[in-house]
């Protein structure tokens, strides 16, 4: 198969859904009569889970080794999200999240096939991979995170103006939402610090080099105090409404000035490889 289709197939299944959620959930004019995914679309969001989940592997591997960039890790951490995703709307009525996270994740799909990313020279390393599998499980869920709570803000600003859609109508209660969101945020965080944390241990090992306080280095601990901040916050003072939301977004946007932002810079801007 062309390298091209591996990535053009989820890119496309990802798009069909995105329109079909949007205007069966979203702008349906009717009542929606069910509750959570039918079990074709469950079904076909899986297909399409699946087979980006084959255009990563070739995006990771292609030529032998390992190749790991921008593109490549935007597209994992909508893929990873996505799956969080499917698992969570199993428990769940999560309906206005489909319209908001497939386009997403559909031009995210198409990335790696234009920025195919640098050659990992350590990628071998065990402990390179364990760092790299708990760094974007946690850039997934903050992922996650970050489009609930602009979920939560959408649905918030139409209560209060008495505006709210028929899709919006069918999502949890917001302090069922805020509940979730916070429970996403406390795992993310904890991957976070263990991602910081065998970062600065391991350094050498992991990157072969010594520890250096660089501006990625900043971000990401820029990032992990901030979201630190709001779970204090929520624990001890009660933090929740906009206060947390906007917290919530700021720590997503931070994290990933840290690595995405820098190697969008350095790749594309700049027009080179670090």
């Amino acid at each position: 198969m062309p390298a091209i289709l591996l990535h053009l197939i989820p890119a496309s299944l990802y798009a069909l859904l995105g329109l079909h959620f949007w205007h069966s959930r979203w702008r349906a004019a009717a009542p929606v009569t069910h509750h959570g995914m039918l079990p074709w679309e469950r079904g076909t969001l899986l297909l399409a889970l699946a087979s980006h989940g084959l255009s990563l592997q070739h995006a990771f591997f292609a030529g032998g080794g390992m190749h790991f960039g921008f593109s490549q890790a935007l597209s994992l951490m909508l893929w990873l999200a996505l799956l969080f995703y499917w698992v969570e709307s199993l428990y769940a009525r999560l309906e206005g999240l489909h319209a908001l996270g497939l386009p997403i994740a559909a031009f995210c799909a198409l990335l790696p096939a234009a920025f195919p990313g640098q050659h990992l020279e350590n990628a071998a390393s065990p402990l390179f991979r364990a760092h790299f599998v708990v760094a974007m499980l946690a850039y997934s869920l903050f992922t996650l995170a970050a489009l609930h709570a602009m979920l939560m803000s959408v649905a918030e600003r139409r209560l209060h103006h008495a505006r709210l859609t028929k899709a919006l109508a069918s999502l949890p209660p917001l302090l069922t939402m805020e509940t979730l969101l916070f429970r996403l945020i406390g795992i993310a965080f904890v991957l976070l610090t263990l991602t910081l944390g065998s970062g600065v241990l391991f350094s050498e090992e992991l990157f072969n080099q010594a520890f250096r306080l660089d501006h990625k280095t900043v971000f990401a601990l820029a990032s992990w105090v901030l979201f630190g901040t709001l779970l204090v916050g929520r624990r001890a003072w009660g933090w929740r409404g906009k206060r947390a939301l906007r917290l919530t977004l700021a720590g997503f946007i931070t994290l990933m000035l840290a690595y995405v932002g820098s190697r969008f810079v350095l790749e594309v801007v700049l027009g080179r490889l670090a």
